[in-house]
């Protein structure tokens, strides 16, 4: 079942009550308005994000391969952080692409590490040397490696709005010195671990960005991973052989659609007040291959796509 843009589909047994730019949440129906309760489901369509605006074309398959990835890494992962997932146990129209997961109450704050300088954060140091007020040394270029990796959070937008890039002491004003600290410590320590099973693989992890919770218990100290995990939604994957010193390799992600949004080729003007276009055959098709290259090329194992 191909899940793209529209409606959330309907599930027995299940209500629905939000959509996210990519993902569907149901509560079990038995739950009034979706207050309450244990677990949610979470449903990965096939709907792409990009300049946070949710395009008019799906990618076929790309729920499937976001869920899958995200249980492979949870698994790789599981000595080092927990995850929320409960079951797998879910409706047949959705199987492949949902994970019954723990409901948690979210942190503020979208944990990104970078591993390389490229993209919005090589914007920002040719501007005024630092990244979210990381101060790297002088004279990097397109594609260096930053060595160690650098934690800098976002804080989290509404759909159509923008993530906004914030300092580490902005975090600490969002969530406290305690858990600023501990969303650090540990998105490092996972983008640390993600990165050499990664290299392992011939890919370089760029940068990617977290997502943690707690169980909505008073005092409860457990920092859980949830959401999507190190996909090609979330993560920048290049391959190591590909690396060329000043300039940026191409991309095993979505970063392939936001190019060919910004190219003549779209007629999109990104200032403007209008959406982006459809996505044309090929578009799609470039970039539903490198959402199966991503996954293959990690876990070893063929796409059910």
């Amino acid at each position: 079942m191909s899940i793209g843009v529209g409606e959330a589909p309907h599930l027995r047994g299940w209500s629905h009550v939000y959509s996210g730019k990519v993902r569907d949440m149901y509560v079990p129906a038995d739950q009034e308005s979706g207050r309450g309760g244990d677990v949610v489901l979470m449903v990965a369509s096939d709907r792409l994000s990009a300049f946070d605006h949710v395009l008019p074309t799906p990618i076929p398959g790309k729920g499937v391969v976001l869920t899958q990835l995200t249980l492979w890494w949870f698994e790789q992962l599981g000595d080092l952080v927990t995850n929320h997932v409960v079951s797998l146990d879910v409706p047949d129209e959705v199987a492949g692409r949902a994970m019954i997961c723990r409901r948690l109450q979210m942190y503020p704050v979208e944990c990104v590490v970078r591993g390389y300088l490229t993209g919005s954060a090589l914007a920002e140091y040719r501007a005024t040397g630092e990244v979210c007020g990381v101060e790297l040394e002088p004279g990097m270029t397109d594609g260096d490696r930053i060595d160690p990796p650098i934690y800098t959070p976002a804080s989290k937008a509404a759909v159509g709005e923008h993530d906004e890039n914030i300092t580490f002491e902005q975090s600490v004003d969002k969530v406290g010195v305690t858990a600023a600290r501990r969303l650090r410590d540990r998105s490092l320590a996972v983008f640390d671990r993600a990165a050499e099973i990664a290299a392992a693989r011939g890919l370089v992890l760029a940068d990617t960005k977290f997502e943690f919770g707690r169980e909505n218990r008073p005092g409860d100290p457990e920092l859980v991973l949830a959401d999507e995990v190190l996909t090609p939604d979330s993560s920048r994957f290049w391959r190591a052989q590909d690396l060329v010193p000043g300039s940026t390799p191409p991309s095993i992600d979505k970063q392939y659609v936001r190019d060919w949004l910004t190219s003549p080729d779209s007629g999109w003007d990104r200032a403007s007040d209008a959406p982006p276009p459809p996505l044309p055959t090929e578009v799609v098709e470039r970039t539903r291959e490198r959402y199966v290259t991503a996954y293959e090329t990690l876990t070893g194992q063929t796409a059910d796509v």
